[in-house]
Parts: structure tokens; C-alpha cells; sequence
């Protein structure tokens, strides 16, 4: 048999197809770029929390096992088209509650020259505002951003910062003692748990707010301030001496830092609270939570980051509030605190643990 030759004419037109055929496939394999990202730019974004650092961090101090709140901070690049460790870099830093580390983390991070920060946290967003103007901020964390410099409003931030507001306004304190008087009716004297802060006006509007709320329920509000984790045992212990029959706790980065062993001091002092937190004191013993759903805002970020990264600008882009606040009520620790939540309340809970 004689052997299979092929004419150059013929292999040519081999060689041609060939090539087209690998070309195709090459371009089936090849992710195409999407439409929040430029082809093969590589984004570097700084993070500025005000929590706690993770226990395990990359070499960019960034989480390397991904919290609830940190997964949906993810998901929401990712839905965008920006994905770590292929088009996204992050650069993380931490306060941990801390403001007095703000000015030095911020601008650390700052110098890496990010193309964008998220900023959490009233605190570090002024720090950050302070060693830049350039560098657009997307905040995340803060509540009354109008009141406290940080945007001229909330329509038209102007400058360099846009992003999510925590609070609807401060109706929400009035809310808070509202939904603890009608738990707990008998009530009469409420310790409230705070922390002094170098914002302008910040508590004072909380603490009027409430103070407001409280005297139309006849219920008097007692309050106590921590600086340091350190504090919070003098704390409750001078809640107990007062004779404080519930707790409130403000909303605040260190006391979100501290919420588990603020739910186990409330439990060793028999003291039913209401967090600001959406789960944690709740699942491990804590009364009740009222708060908005902060996944979807940190899944939200991604939004921020492509419009920005696109080329809008943050002072134009629109600041958003919380729409849906989540009432979360624990009746094993209802019934270990002898108590019986009214039927009307559990109705209109989001969700009851039992």
C-alpha cells in the first residue's frame, strides 16, 4: 500500500483549518472581561474595617476564612466582575474598635495608593477623608452621615465619599426602647450601654431621642459608657448595683466587637437586652435584636466599586438607606429569664428562636 501523502496545497488548507478550529476553542476557554472591568487591569482596593482583625489573614491583613459579612462583601464583586486574586487585589487594615488608631491605619493604607477604599466605620471614614481627597471612598457602617460632615447630603454627597448609611435617621433609639418596653412592660429602670466617641454630635442625638421615648412609656434610662473592653465588667457591675431591670445597647464598632461578651454579661446578670446586632447575641443567649439585614448592604458594596471603578464619580452617586429593619427574638432565653413575650410582638417578629 502506498503511503498517505498530503499535497503542500493541501496541507496549507489543514494547517488553515486548524488553526481556526484551535482559535475558536482558545476563545471558548478565555473568560471574556465583564462589563465592570477594563481587559486585564488588575484593581487595587483598600478595606479600612472598624471590627475586630481576622485570625487568620493573607499578607494583605485581609480575612482568609470569610466571615458572614465578608462573604457577602465578596459575592457582591464577584456579581460585578471583580474577583480576588485574579482582576482584585484588597489591602485590609483594622481598628478593631479602636478610633485613636484611625489617623495612622488610614493613612497607611492611603499611601499603597488604592484605586478605591471601603470604608467602614464613622470614625475611620473621616480619617481616611482627612489623608486624601483624591482617593474615591465607599463607606459603609456609618449612621447620620449629613450630621457628621462626611457628605453634604445624602442625594448629593459631593467630594469623595458615597456609600451606605446604617440608620434611617434617629427615630430608630426612640425604637429600640419602644420594643424593650413592650417585651419586658413592667420595666421601669433600662441601663443603656454606650461609648464615647470624638465625632461631633454624636450620642447626643441618641441619647435626647431616647430619652424622649422613654418618658412617654414612664421607663427611666440609666447609661453607662465603656472606652475599653476592659470596662465593660465595672459596667454591669454598677448596672446591678443601680438596680437596672433590662439593657439597651447603642450602636457602636467597639460594642459590636464586644457583643458576645456583652450577651454573657447580660445573661450572668439576668438582664433582658436588645442588641443593634442582627444574630450574634441573639443565637448565643441574648433577648432580642433589632436591625437591619447587613449582608445585603455589604453584598451592595459591589455596586459602589463598579460604578466608581467605571468612572463615575462618588460625589455624584446617590448615598443609600436601610429600607427593612429585622426584629429577632430568642424565647429559650424569654423563658430562662421567666418571661413571657407578648403574643402581638412575636407576630411581628422576623424571626423567633426557639
Amino acid at each position: 500500500m502506498r503511503p498517505f501523502r498530503i499535497s503542500n496545497f493541501g496541507f496549507r488548507i489543514w494547517a488553515r483549518a486548524s488553526f481556526i478550529v484551535a482559535l475558536a476553542l482558545g476563545l471558548v476557554a478565555v473568560p471574556l472581561p465583564s462589563h465592570g472591568q477594563q481587559p486585564g487591569k488588575v484593581y487595587r482596593i483598600g478595606y479600612f474595617g472598624a471590627t475586630e482583625a481576622p485570625m487568620e489573614q493573607t499578607p494583605q491583613h485581609c480575612p482568609i476564612r470569610s466571615d458572614r459579612l465578608w462573604q457577602a462583601l465578596e459575592e457582591g464583586l464577584r456579581e460585578h466582575g471583580y474577583i480576588v486574586g485574579q482582576n482584585l487585589v484588597l489591602e485590609c487594615r483594622w481598628t478593631e474598635g479602636r478610633e485613636g488608631l484611625a489617623h495612622a491605619l488610614a493613612a497607611e493604607l492611603v499611601s499603597l495608593k488604592p484605586d478605591l477604599m471601603i470604608v467602614e466605620g464613622t470614625a475611620q471614614v473621616r480619617a481616611v477623608k482627612q489623608a486624601n481627597s483624591e482617593i474615591p471612598i465607599v463607606m459603609v457602617g456609618v449612621v447620620e452621615p449629613v450630621r457628621r460632615g462626611l457628605v453634604a447630603s445624602l442625594a448629593h454627597p459631593g467630594g469623595n465619599v458615597t456609600g451606605l448609611t446604617d440608620t434611617v435617621g434617629m427615630e430608630i433609639m426612640g425604637k429600640y426602647v419602644q420594643l424593650l418596653k413592650e417585651a419586658v412592660p413592667k420595666v421601669s429602670r433600662v441601663a443603656v450601654l454606650t461609648t464615647p466617641t470624638s465625632d461631633p454630635d454624636p450620642r447626643g442625638l441618641f441619647r435626647s431621642e431616647m430619652e424622649a421615648a422613654a418618658r412617654a412609656l414612664d421607663v427611666k434610662l440609666q447609661f453607662y459608657s465603656v472606652r475599653e473592653p476592659e470596662e465593660l465588667e465595672g459596667a454591669f457591675a454598677a448596672m446591678k448595683k443601680a438596680r437596672a431591670e433590662a439593657l439597651l445597647v447603642v450602636p457602636s464598632w467597639l460594642l459590636t466587637n464586644l457583643q458576645r461578651r456583652i450577651a454573657d454579661f447580660a445573661a450572668q446578670s439576668r438582664l433582658p437586652a436588645l442588641y443593634p446586632f442582627r444574630y450574634a447575641p441573639v443565637e448565643v443567649g441574648g433577648l432580642m435584636s433589632y436591625a437591619i439585614d447587613e449582608s445585603t448592604i455589604y453584598r451592595r458594596i459591589g455596586f459602589y466599586v463598579d460604578k466608581i471603578l467605571k468612572g463615575a464619580n462618588p460625589g455624584d452617586l446617590p448615598v443609600e438607606q436601610p429600607t427593612k429593619f429585622e426584629l429577632i427574638i430568642n424565647l429559650k432565653t424569654a423563658k430562662a429569664l421567666g418571661l413571657t413575650i407578648p403574643e402581638p410582638l412575636l407576630i411581628r417578629a422576623d424571626e423567633v428562636i426557639r
